[in-house]
Protein backbone atom coordinates (compact mmCIF):
# COMPACT_ATOMS: atom_id res chain seq x y z
CA UNK A 1 0.00 0.00 0.00
CA UNK A 2 3.24 2.32 0.70
CA UNK A 3 4.47 1.76 -3.00
CA UNK A 4 1.24 1.95 -4.24
CA UNK A 5 0.55 5.53 -2.22
CA UNK A 6 3.99 6.91 -3.45
CA UNK A 7 3.44 6.16 -6.44
CA UNK A 8 0.26 7.62 -7.12
CA UNK A 9 1.87 10.84 -5.60
CA UNK A 10 4.62 10.87 -8.26
CA UNK A 11 1.91 10.36 -11.14
CA UNK A 12 -0.02 12.81 -9.70
CA UNK A 13 3.07 15.75 -9.85
CA UNK A 14 4.35 14.21 -12.89
CA UNK A 15 0.57 15.25 -14.06
CA UNK A 16 0.37 18.59 -12.78
CA UNK A 17 3.55 19.63 -13.95
CA UNK A 18 2.42 18.45 -17.77
CA UNK A 19 -0.36 20.17 -17.46
CA UNK A 20 1.14 23.68 -16.59
CA UNK A 21 2.88 23.53 -19.55
CA UNK A 22 0.02 23.10 -21.84
CA UNK A 23 -2.80 24.81 -20.34
CA UNK A 24 -3.49 28.23 -18.29
CA UNK A 25 -5.89 26.97 -16.25
CA UNK A 26 -3.68 25.91 -13.87
CA UNK A 27 -5.24 26.86 -10.38
CA UNK A 28 -3.03 25.78 -6.93
CA UNK A 29 -4.19 26.74 -3.50
CA UNK A 30 -4.12 26.01 0.27
CA UNK A 31 -7.52 24.79 2.45
CA UNK A 32 -7.99 23.55 5.93
CA UNK A 33 -11.10 22.71 8.43
CA UNK A 34 -12.51 20.52 10.68
CA UNK A 35 -13.44 16.47 10.45
CA UNK A 36 -16.15 14.74 11.84
CA UNK A 37 -14.56 11.59 11.35
CA UNK A 38 -15.68 8.13 12.98
CA UNK A 39 -14.56 4.39 12.38
CA UNK A 40 -17.09 1.66 12.20
CA UNK A 41 -16.25 -1.43 13.43
CA UNK A 42 -16.51 -3.78 16.61
CA UNK A 43 -15.29 -1.99 19.79
CA UNK A 44 -16.16 1.52 18.24
CA UNK A 45 -18.25 3.82 19.52
CA UNK A 46 -20.91 5.55 17.05
CA UNK A 47 -21.18 9.17 16.07
CA UNK A 48 -18.70 11.31 14.57
CA UNK A 49 -15.79 13.01 16.58
CA UNK A 50 -13.99 16.30 15.86
CA UNK A 51 -10.67 16.23 13.89
CA UNK A 52 -8.52 18.64 11.76
CA UNK A 53 -7.37 18.54 8.27
CA UNK A 54 -5.04 20.75 6.31
CA UNK A 55 -2.85 20.64 3.11
CA UNK A 56 -2.78 21.96 -0.61
CA UNK A 57 -4.53 21.13 -3.77
CA UNK A 58 -4.08 21.95 -7.84
CA UNK A 59 -6.90 22.29 -10.27
CA UNK A 60 -6.70 21.66 -13.98
CA UNK A 61 -9.96 22.88 -15.62
CA UNK A 62 -10.02 21.67 -19.09
CA UNK A 63 -12.78 23.30 -19.66
CA UNK A 64 -15.60 25.56 -18.27
CA UNK A 65 -18.30 22.85 -17.06
CA UNK A 66 -15.06 20.18 -16.21
CA UNK A 67 -11.81 19.88 -14.92
CA UNK A 68 -9.21 17.42 -12.44
CA UNK A 69 -8.20 18.16 -8.67
CA UNK A 70 -5.85 16.78 -6.76
CA UNK A 71 -4.73 17.54 -3.06
CA UNK A 72 -2.39 16.36 -0.56
CA UNK A 73 -3.94 16.66 2.86
CA UNK A 74 -2.93 16.06 6.53
CA UNK A 75 -5.95 14.64 8.45
CA UNK A 76 -5.94 13.83 12.25
CA UNK A 77 -9.61 12.11 13.43
CA UNK A 78 -9.97 10.03 17.11
CA UNK A 79 -12.20 7.52 17.81
CA UNK A 80 -13.54 5.88 20.70
CA UNK A 81 -13.38 2.65 22.01
CA UNK A 82 -16.63 0.50 24.07
CA UNK A 83 -16.30 -1.84 26.74
CA UNK A 84 -15.63 -4.73 24.17
CA UNK A 85 -12.84 -3.02 22.62
CA UNK A 86 -11.27 -6.05 24.52
CA UNK A 87 -12.66 -8.74 22.38
CA UNK A 88 -10.61 -7.21 19.37
CA UNK A 89 -7.48 -6.06 21.02
CA UNK A 90 -6.04 -5.90 24.52
CA UNK A 91 -7.40 -2.58 26.09
CA UNK A 92 -4.67 -1.94 28.09
CA UNK A 93 -2.51 -1.46 25.33
CA UNK A 94 -4.02 2.45 25.34
CA UNK A 95 -0.83 3.97 27.17
CA UNK A 96 -2.36 7.30 28.79
CA UNK A 97 -3.17 5.93 32.09
CA UNK A 98 -5.52 9.22 31.97
CA UNK A 99 -7.29 8.51 28.64
CA UNK A 100 -10.76 7.36 30.13
CA UNK A 101 -12.52 7.69 27.13
CA UNK A 102 -9.89 5.17 25.53
CA UNK A 103 -9.56 7.74 22.55
CA UNK A 104 -7.71 6.58 19.68
CA UNK A 105 -5.81 9.37 17.50
CA UNK A 106 -4.99 8.49 13.67
CA UNK A 107 -3.39 10.94 11.48
CA UNK A 108 -3.06 10.12 7.84
CA UNK A 109 -1.26 11.28 4.51
CA UNK A 110 -3.86 11.67 1.69
CA UNK A 111 -4.23 12.05 -1.58
CA UNK A 112 -7.88 12.66 -3.09
CA UNK A 113 -8.09 12.96 -7.02
CA UNK A 114 -11.62 14.40 -7.93
CA UNK A 115 -13.42 15.56 -10.98
CA UNK A 116 -14.45 18.86 -11.00
CA UNK A 117 -17.91 19.11 -12.98
CA UNK A 118 -19.61 22.68 -13.00
CA UNK A 119 -23.19 22.63 -11.58
CA UNK A 120 -24.45 25.42 -14.07
CA UNK A 121 -22.02 27.65 -12.53
CA UNK A 122 -18.20 27.66 -12.75
CA UNK A 123 -18.39 28.88 -9.53
CA UNK A 124 -20.20 25.73 -7.93
CA UNK A 125 -18.78 22.17 -8.55
CA UNK A 126 -19.53 18.91 -7.66
CA UNK A 127 -16.32 16.75 -6.24
CA UNK A 128 -16.29 13.07 -6.98
CA UNK A 129 -13.49 10.53 -6.92
CA UNK A 130 -11.12 8.04 -5.18
CA UNK A 131 -8.73 8.91 -2.16
CA UNK A 132 -6.02 7.21 -1.16
CA UNK A 133 -4.06 7.45 2.14
CA UNK A 134 -1.31 6.48 4.08
CA UNK A 135 -1.42 6.11 8.47
CA UNK A 136 1.57 8.58 9.19
CA UNK A 137 1.40 8.36 12.99
CA UNK A 138 -0.84 7.20 15.79
CA UNK A 139 0.46 9.35 18.06
CA UNK A 140 1.85 6.88 20.23
CA UNK A 141 -1.49 6.21 21.64
CA UNK A 142 -1.95 2.51 21.28
CA UNK A 143 1.06 0.07 21.36
CA UNK A 144 1.93 -2.24 18.35
CA UNK A 145 -0.49 -0.06 16.23
CA UNK A 146 1.38 -1.73 12.97
CA UNK A 147 -0.45 -4.45 13.58
CA UNK A 148 -4.27 -3.15 15.22
CA UNK A 149 -4.12 -0.91 12.16
CA UNK A 150 -3.23 -1.44 8.67
CA UNK A 151 -0.88 1.42 6.88
CA UNK A 152 -3.39 2.35 4.26
CA UNK A 153 -6.75 3.10 3.02
CA UNK A 154 -8.91 3.44 0.19
CA UNK A 155 -11.77 5.59 0.32
CA UNK A 156 -14.35 7.31 -1.69
CA UNK A 157 -15.37 10.93 -2.21
CA UNK A 158 -18.09 13.38 -2.81
CA UNK A 159 -19.33 16.77 -2.08
CA UNK A 160 -19.38 20.57 -3.82
CA UNK A 161 -16.95 23.32 -4.12
CA UNK A 162 -17.94 27.04 -4.00
CA UNK A 163 -14.89 28.58 -6.08
CA UNK A 164 -15.47 32.79 -5.07
CA UNK A 165 -12.81 34.76 -6.50
CA UNK A 166 -10.00 34.32 -3.79
CA UNK A 167 -11.85 31.83 -0.98
CA UNK A 168 -12.95 28.49 -1.43
CA UNK A 169 -15.87 26.58 0.42
CA UNK A 170 -15.94 22.90 0.88
CA UNK A 171 -18.18 20.14 2.27
CA UNK A 172 -17.32 16.15 1.49
CA UNK A 173 -18.32 12.69 2.53
CA UNK A 174 -15.92 10.47 2.94
CA UNK A 175 -16.40 7.04 2.87
CA UNK A 176 -13.74 4.35 3.13
CA UNK A 177 -13.80 0.90 1.23
CA UNK A 178 -10.53 -0.59 3.09
CA UNK A 179 -10.59 -2.90 5.96
CA UNK A 180 -8.02 -0.76 8.21
CA UNK A 181 -7.79 -3.72 10.80
CA UNK A 182 -4.59 -5.16 10.34
CA UNK A 183 -4.96 -7.34 13.51
CA UNK A 184 -3.93 -10.71 11.96
CA UNK A 185 -4.48 -13.22 15.56
CA UNK A 186 -8.45 -11.80 15.63
CA UNK A 187 -10.59 -13.22 12.90
CA UNK A 188 -14.66 -13.16 11.91
CA UNK A 189 -14.66 -9.56 14.31
CA UNK A 190 -16.40 -7.71 11.10
CA UNK A 191 -14.10 -4.46 9.36
CA UNK A 192 -12.90 -1.31 10.46
CA UNK A 193 -13.59 0.92 8.29
CA UNK A 194 -12.92 5.26 8.16
CA UNK A 195 -16.24 7.48 7.34
CA UNK A 196 -15.81 10.99 7.52
CA UNK A 197 -17.09 14.51 6.96
CA UNK A 198 -14.77 17.49 5.70
CA UNK A 199 -15.79 20.80 5.76
CA UNK A 200 -13.11 23.03 4.79
CA UNK A 201 -11.81 26.88 3.91
CA UNK A 202 -9.00 28.07 1.89
CA UNK A 203 -7.54 30.17 -0.56
CA UNK A 204 -7.04 29.66 -4.19
CA UNK A 205 -3.59 31.37 -5.29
Amino acid sequence: MKKLFLAIAVLSVTAVSTANAQTKFLRFGLKGGANLGKLDGQGYKDGFNLGYHLGGFAQVNLTKSFGVQGELIFSSSTVKTTNDFNQVINPDNLNDPANNDKKIKLNYLSIPILANISLGSPRVKLQVGPQFSALVSDKNVIKGADEAFKGGDVAGVAGLWLQLPIVNISARYIVGFTDVKGINTVTDRGNWKNQGIQLGVGVTL
